[in-house]
C-alpha cells in the first residue's frame, strides 16, 4: 500500500479520531497534517509494520500530548476571575483586537514577522531564524523591540490626555 492509498482510505478516519480526542476540529486537522506529514518521510518503516493504521493513531496520541505538555497551551486556573466590565462586551473585544492588529501592522517588516512566528505560528527562536535567514540573537533583539513597541505605544493610549483649560 502507497502512503497516498493509506491516506485516502483511513484519512477521513484519522481526522474523526483527532477531533474526539481534542474535541477541537481545527487542531485537530492541524494534529493529523502534521503526524502525516511526520508519517510521509518515514512511509517505508511505517507501513512494513503489521498494522500501520494503529502507529499512525499511537502517533496522534502522541502528537497531542506533546501539545499539551507545551507551556504555551495550559489554561491557567485563577481562584477569581479578574476585575473587569460586567458581562462581555464583544463590541469592545473586537475594537481592542482590532486596534492590536493595526498596532502590529506598524512594525517593521522583520520585528512583524518575528512576533507572527513566534506567536502566531508557535515556532521557536531557531525555526524562526531558519525561516527568515536571520540568527538567533537577532531574533531575540526583533522580538524584544517589538514588543517594546508595542507596550509602549499601549501605556500612551491608555495614559490619560490633559484637559485643555478654556
Amino acid at each position: 500500500m502507497t502512503f497516498e492509498e493509506f491516506v485516502y482510505s483511513r484519512g477521513a478516519a484519522l481526522v474523526r479520531f483527532a477531533r474526539v480526542l481534542t474535541n477541537d476540529d481545527d487542531r485537530a486537522d492541524d494534529l493529523v497534517q502534521d503526524v502525516l506529514a511526520n508519517v510521509l518521510v518515514k512511509w517505508r518503516r511505517v507501513s512494513k509494520t503489521d498494522h500501520p493504521d494503529i502507529y499512525v493513531r499511537r502517533m496522534i496520541v502522541n502528537a497531542n500530548r506533546s501539545w499539551w505538555r507545551r507551556l504555551s497551551n495550559r489554561e491557567l486556573s485563577v481562584a477569581a476571575p479578574p476585575d473587569g466590565a460586567a458581562g462581555h462586551d464583544i463590541a469592545h473585544h473586537i475594537a481592542e483586537r482590532d486596534h492590536h492588529w493595526e498596532m502590529i501592522a506598524e512594525l517593521p517588516v522583520r520585528q512583524r514577522a518575528v512576533l507572527v512566528l513566534r506567536y502566531y505560528e508557535d515556532l521557536d527562536d531557531a525555526s524562526i531564524a531558519e525561516i527568515l535567514d536571520i540568527s538567533r540573537v537577532t531574533v531575540r533583539t526583533a522580538a524584544m523591540r517589538a514588543l517594546n513597541t508595542l507596550r509602549e505605544r499601549h501605556v500612551s493610549r491608555l495614559a490619560p490626555t490633559p484637559r485643555s483649560t478654556q
